[in-house]
C-alpha cells in the first residue's frame, strides 16, 4: 500500500498504533500517598473527632445501647480502622485511671478533708475493673506543704483557690503514685446520699456484725452504730453510716476496715445504676448532676460520663480490689511524727513496691510479689490501740478527748465510763509492756498525765460499779482488753476542760 492510497473506512484495518503504556507505577505511589495524608489527618483528628461523636447533649444517645444516635458510615469505616473510641486519655494504653473523693462537705468539721480516697482502674481490652483504696494518714509530700496527710491535699488545693482541691488533689495523687490520673471526681455527703436515695437504695452484704459506740454527732457528740452481717437494702443515710464509719468492734474499727466497706458501697451502687434503665438515661442523669452541681465536682465531660457507663454494662463483675494497709503482708508501716501524729509510710521506705502493686493490680500474683517484698521491712514503729475512760462525773469528757486525739493521728479505741469514779488525776496506763516509749511520749504532749506501767489494781478486780453519763459511751465496757493503753481522766481535767 502506498503512503498515498486511499482508506477504506468500511473493512477493518490492521494499523500499527502506538499506544501508551499504563502508568500503573506512578498510580501505585499515588494512591500510597493519599493512603498515608489520611492516615496523618485522622490520627490528628481521631480524638477530636471521637470526643465529639460522644456529646454533652443527653438526646444524642440511644436510652438502651447508652451510645451516640446515628452512627453514620463515617463512624462504620472509623471503627472498622481504629477499632474503638478514644475518647479517654488512657484507653492506647489500656488503663484509664479516675480518682474517687469523699469529703463532708459545708457544715462539716474539716469540710475538704478526703474520708474517701480510691484510684479507680478499668482496663477496657478485658473489661476489668480495679479499685485501689488509700489511706487517708499515708504521709506524703503536698507541694510546698512538706509531708502531710494525703487527706488533706484537697483542703490545701481548696484553701489556694474555690473548687480546685480535686484537680490539685489528682495532682498530688498522680505525682506520688507515679502513675497518670487524668481524670477525678469529688463527692460530698450530700450527693451521695441523695444519689442513692434517687436510686432507691442500694443492696449490701454486710460481711459481718458490728457496733460503733462513738459515731460522730451533732455539737461534738456521739451515737451508737449497730450492723448485722447479711444482705440489706440501705437508703442514703445509712448507707453513708456504713461507709464512714471505722471505730467498730469485731474487725471493723480501722480506716481500712472502713475502706473496704466504701469498695463493698461503690460495687453496689455500680450494680443498682445499670440494673434500672432509668437510672442510666442520659436525660435523667443529667438532671442529677446538675441538681448536685454544688456538691460534686470532676473534670470528666458529659459524653466522657456516658462512654464510662457504656462500658460499665459489660465490666466484669468481680472488681479487684487492692487496699492499701500496715497488716503483716501489707504495703505499709506507722509512726508516730514529731508533732504526735498517726502517719502511715510505705513500709519498704520508698514508693516503689506500692506504685509496683497498683500497676500490677489486675495481676494478683504480681501484688503478691510486692507485697512480700514489703513484708521484709519491719516497721520499726510500733503502734499502740488507746482507750480512754471517764473518772470524772462530767458527761462527755472522755469523748471530747478521744476525738481530739483521733484529729491528731492516734489509733483510738471506743471511750467509755470508767468503774471507779470519781478519780483524783488523771492517769496513763501502759497496758502493754511491748509499746513503744515514743507512743506515750506523744501522748504526754497531749494530755499531762502520770504515767504507770501496768493496770491500777482495782481495775484488775473488776468493779460493778457501772455508773453511765449521758454521753454515749458504752456504760457496760469496763475497758477494751485490745487497748495497749488506758487513759483515765481526772477531776482535775473536769475543772480545766472548760
Amino acid at each position: 500500500m502506498s503512503m498515498y492510497e486511499p482508506i477504506n473506512l468500511l473493512e477493518p484495518q490492521d494499523l500499527e498504533l502506538d499506544e501508551p503504556k499504563p502508568k500503573r507505577k506512578k498510580l501505585f505511589w499515588l494512591f500510597f500517598i493519599i493512603v498515608g495524608l489520611l492516615f496523618i489527618v485522622g490520627c490528628n483528628s481521631y480524638r477530636n473527632y471521637s470526643l465529639a461523636q460522644w456529646s454533652d447533649d443527653p438526646k444524642n444517645y440511644d436510652l438502651k445501647t447508652l451510645q451516640p444516635k446515628n452512627v453514620g458510615i463515617l463512624q462504620t469505616v472509623k471503627n472498622f480502622i481504629f477499632h474503638a473510641d478514644n475518647v479517654l486519655d488512657g484507653q492506647k494504653d489500656d488503663r484509664i485511671n479516675i480518682l474517687l473523693l469523699g469529703i463532708g462537705g459545708a457544715g462539716h468539721d474539716g469540710p475538704y478533708l478526703s474520708d474517701t480516697n480510691i484510684i479507680l482502674s478499668i482496663k477496657p481490652s478485658t473489661n476489668e475493673v480495679a479499685m485501689i483504696s488509700v489511706p487517708r494518714d499515708l504521709g506524703v509530700t503536698i507541694g510546698n506543704h512538706g509531708v502531710r496527710k494525703i487527706n488533706s491535699a484537697d483542703s490545701f488545693g481548696e484553701a489556694e483557690k474555690a473548687g480546685a482541691g480535686g484537680e490539685y488533689a489528682r495532682q498530688i495523687f498522680e505525682k506520688t503514685f507515679g502513675m497518670d490520673i487524668p481524670y477525678y471526681a469529688r463527692v460530698d455527703f450530700t450527693a451521695f446520699q441523695e444519689i442513692i436515695d434517687e436510686v432507691g437504695g442500694v443492696t449490701i452484704d454486710v460481711p459481718r456484725s458490728f457496733v460503733d459506740y462513738e459515731f460522730p454527732g451533732p455539737n461534738f457528740s456521739y451515737r451508737t452504730l449497730t450492723f448485722t452481717a447479711g444482705t440489706q437494702v440501705m437508703k442514703g443515710d445509712r448507707a453513708l453510716d456504713f461507709a464512714r464509719s471505722r471505730h467498730g468492734n469485731n474487725g471493723e474499727g480501722s480506716d481500712f476496715s472502713r475502706s473496704r466497706r466504701q469498695q463493698l458501697m461503690i460495687s453496689a451502687l455500680k450494680e443498682k445504676l445499670l440494673s434500672v434503665g432509668t437510672y442510666t438515661n442520659p436525660v435523667r442523669v443529667q438532671g442529677i448532676l446538675q441538681s448536685l452541681s454544688s456538691h460534686i465536682t470532676t473534670n470528666l465531660n458529659f459524653g466522657q460520663m456516658m462512654y464510662l457507663a457504656n462500658l460499665a454494662k459489660d465490666a466484669d463483675k468481680n472488681i479487684k480490689m487492692l487496699v492499701l494497709d500496715n497488716s503483716e503482708t501489707g504495703l505499709l508501716k506507722s509512726y508516730i511524727a514529731d508533732s504526735g501524729a498517726y502517719i502511715l509510710a510505705p513500709r519498704s521506705n520508698n514508693f516503689d513496691n506500692i506504685n509496683l502493686a497498683i500497676k500490677n493490680v489486675f495481676d494478683s500474683n504480681q501484688v503478691k510479689i510486692a507485697q512480700n517484698m514489703s513484708a521484709e521491712n519491719k516497721s520499726i514503729f510500733p503502734t499502740g490501740k488507746i482507750q480512754i475512760l471517764n473518772g470524772t462525773w462530767r458527761a462527755g469528757l472522755a469523748a471530747m478527748y478521744q476525738q481530739e486525739l483521733q484529729e491528731k493521728g492516734f489509733s483510738t479505741l471506743p471511750a467509755a465510763n470508767s468503774p471507779k469514779r470519781p478519780i483524783d488525776m488523771t492517769t496513763i496506763y501502759v497496758v502493754n509492756p511491748k509499746i513503744s516509749n515514743d507512743i506515750v511520749l506523744a501522748l504526754q504532749k497531749e494530755i499531762t498525765a502520770q504515767v504507770v506501767r501496768g493496770l491500777p489494781e482495782w481495775l484488775k478486780n473488776g468493779s460493778t460499779n457501772t455508773n453511765s453519763s449521758t454521753e454515749q459511751e458504752n456504760p457496760n465496757l469496763r475497758f477494751n482488753t485490745e487497748a495497749d493503753i488506758l487513759i483515765i481522766l481526772g477531776s482535775e481535767l473536769n475543772v480545766n476542760k472548760q
